[in-house]
C-alpha cells in the first residue's frame, strides 16, 4: 500500500499514527495491518465511504459495545439504502416485512435497514405483476435462517474485534455472491426435476 494511502487513511482516523522512527518517517505493526486489512475490507469489498467506515471503526474501538452490536454496525452499513420516496406499494410492502418478522419472531431493531431494502423489493416484485411472491418468503426465510447461523459460526471463529468486522463484511458482500450463484445452480437443477429436459 502507498505511503500516500496510509497518511490520507491516519488523517481520516481510520488508522492510528505508527511509531516515528526519524521525522518523516513512521513504522507500522502488525495492529496497522489488521486494520489496513480492514479497512481495504470495508472499502473494496463493502462499498463504504469513508465516513461509515469511521462509525465501523469507532465501534470496533468501543469496549463497551458488545460483540451483538459491533457485528450490526458493520453489517448494517453494506446494506443497500434506498434516498428516494418510496414508490408505490411500499408501505403495503413494509407491513408484509413486519409480519414476517414477527411471525419468524426474528429480534430485529425498528428502523433495520435490510427490512426497508426488503420492503423495496417485495414493492418492485408487485409493480411487475409478482405480488404472489410473497407466498414464498417463509421458505426464504427458512433458508436464510440456515445461512445465517452457518455465517455467524463460521464469524465465531475469528477472536479479534477487526477480524470479525471484516469476515461479516466480506461475508456479507463475497456470501451474497456464493449464495447468489448456488441459488442459480440449484435453479438449473430443480428446473429439471420439475420440467424435465436434462439438457
Amino acid at each position: 500500500m502507498s505511503v500516500p494511502t496510509i497518511k490520507y487513511y491516519v488523517r481520516e482516523g481510520l488508522l492510528p499514527a505508527g511509531q516515528l522512527t526519524s521525522p518523516n518517517q513512521a513504522s507500522y505493526d502488525e495492529t496497522h495491518e489488521r486494520r489496513l486489512r480492514l479497512v481495504r475490507a470495508l472499502l473494496d469489498v463493502g462499498g463504504l465511504s469513508v465516513a461509515a467506515i469511521r462509525d465501523v471503526i469507532a465501534a470496533v474501538e468501543d469496549p463497551d459495545r458488545s460483540v451483538h452490536k459491533l457485528l450490526g454496525a458493520a453489517a448494517d452499513r453494506v446494506v443497500p439504502r434506498y434516498t428516494e420516496e418510496p414508490g408505490e406499494g411500499v408501505g403495503d410492502a413494509r407491513k408484509t416485512v413486519a409480519e414476517l418478522i414477527a411471525r419468524r419472531g426474528w429480534r430485529v431493531h425498528a428502523g433495520n435497514p435490510a427490512a426497508d431494502a426488503l420492503a423495496v423489493a417485495l414493492a418492485a416484485l408487485d409493480a411487475v405483476g409478482h405480488g404472489d411472491f410473497a407466498e414464498v418468503l417463509d421458505a426464504y426465510a427458512e433458508a436464510a435462517e440456515q445461512v445465517a447461523r452457518a455465517d455467524l459460526e463460521y464469524v465465531a471463529r475469528n477472536v479479534e474485534r477487526e477480524d470479525l468486522v471484516e469476515s461479516v463484511v466480506v461475508g456479507t458482500v463475497l456470501g451474497d455472491a456464493v449464495f447468489g450463484a448456488m441459488r442459480r445452480l440449484a435453479h438449473v437443477d430443480a428446473s429439471v426435476r420439475v420440467f424435465g429436459d436434462g439438457e
